[in-house]
């Protein structure tokens, strides 16, 4: 009778081997009966037949699966776990069973990683727009308080502070609409454009605007166009966009009275898109980037300098929205840079074949 009851027993914790997501089983003498391959992988080994205790070890688990031998009843928990790259988050779900044995509690996990990195962005990212709008919003109101109050009268204090009442909502103005420029272009990220688009004209469209603003810092803007027309599937305003950053970022952060170099290739194979691309290419005459900061730049608010690019208007977003265009074009983002000789970055884009760009 007894073989008969742990043939059945054992028939019934087979079935946790086909489940498509970590399972374990722990009877009621407290120890683990089944553990299928998917919790193996999870936990690092195959601990059939130890103490839960010993085989779970995060106390908040242990609590619900005490907890659940002594009622019965449904709990739910955390575990914490690593899969070698990065620490990893699981939802687990208890719940009692009885077996011929006696009674058992069966634990599931669910990955919820994803949900938590989400998560946490999410409260970065609030965190970080909160930051940015609270140093203008205080300095325009304590601008308002005084214009109102001890300044009332006096003229030349009145047009100092309404000049940085002026820039202080420009600051707060331009974060908004690259906020708006970021939500637009994660939108539309998994779209990509189909659109035949002349890069070389849509450099030189970009170069209008940007020019009087080099001047004004005595730069010149070197153009080295491609020998050939060249296009590419893409949106032509958001390519304008990822000129006008990085130029402007050049020149922003480069040295007065330099040169900055831009560059459009022809089309050539490229590794890293597996296929012909065309490289566009930006080069300052800056302080250049540490290294330890150059895999950071594409983080949104991430700054080298944060007090120097706030005080050049800069917003930490202009990187990030060059990125997410990039990765919507399929293409690549490269920066490599020197202290003391500045920086180059390098936009790889797929190619469009001369029968498809027309």
């Amino acid at each position: 009778m007894g073989e008969q009851v742990a043939m059945a027993e054992d028939s019934e914790l087979t079935l946790l081997d086909a489940l498509p997501v970590p399972a374990m089983v722990i009877g009621a003498d407290e120890r683990v009966r089944r553990i299928n391959q998917h919790a193996q992988t999870l936990i690092g080994m195959d601990c059939t037949g130890w103490h839960y205790i010993t085989a779970l070890r995060q106390p908040g688990l242990l609590d619900a699966v005490e907890a659940c031998l002594r009622d019965g009843g449904h709990r739910r928990a955390r575990f914490l776990g690593s899969d070698g790259a990065r620490d990893t988050t699981w939802d687990v779900t208890l719940t009692g069973a009885v077996l011929p044995s006696g009674r058992a509690v069966v634990l599931t996990y669910q990955d919820v990683t994803a949900v938590e990195e989400a998560g946490q962005m999410r409260r970065e990212f609030i965190a970080n727009v909160s930051h940015e709008l609270r140093t203008p919003l205080t300095a325009l109101l304590g601008f308002v308080e005084t214009l109102r109050g001890p300044a009332r009268d006096d003229a030349a204090a009145r047009d100092r502070f309404l000049d940085i009442m002026e820039k202080e909502a420009g600051r707060m103005h331009r974060l908004v609409e690259d906020l708006l420029s970021l939500s637009r272009v994660e939108d539309q990220e998994r779209n990509r454009p189909r659109t035949a688009v002349d890069v070389a004209g849509v450099v030189e469209g970009a170069l209008e605007s940007l020019r009087p603003m080099a001047a004004e810092r005595g730069m010149t803007i070197a153009w080295q166009p491609p020998g050939r027309r060249v296009r590419v599937a893409g949106d032509a305003a958001q390519l304008a966009q990822v000129v006008t950053n990085l130029v402007e970022n050049a020149i922003k952060y480069g040295r007065a009275d330099s040169t900055i170099d831009l560059t459009l290739s022809d089309p050539a194979h490229e590794t890293s898109l597996r296929q012909t691309g065309l490289r566009l290419s930006v080069t300052d005459a800056g302080e250049g980037i540490p290294v330890h900061h150059i895999a950071r730049l594409t983080e949104r608010f991430y700054r080298v300098d944060s007090h120097r690019s706030r005080e050049i208007g800069g917003t930490g977003l202009g990187l990030a929205i060059v990125k997410h265009i990039v990765n919507r074009h399929r293409g690549r983002l490269r920066v490599s840079s020197e202290l003391g000789q500045g920086s180059t970055f390098t936009v790889i884009l797929p190619a469009m074949a001369p029968e498809d760009a027309g």
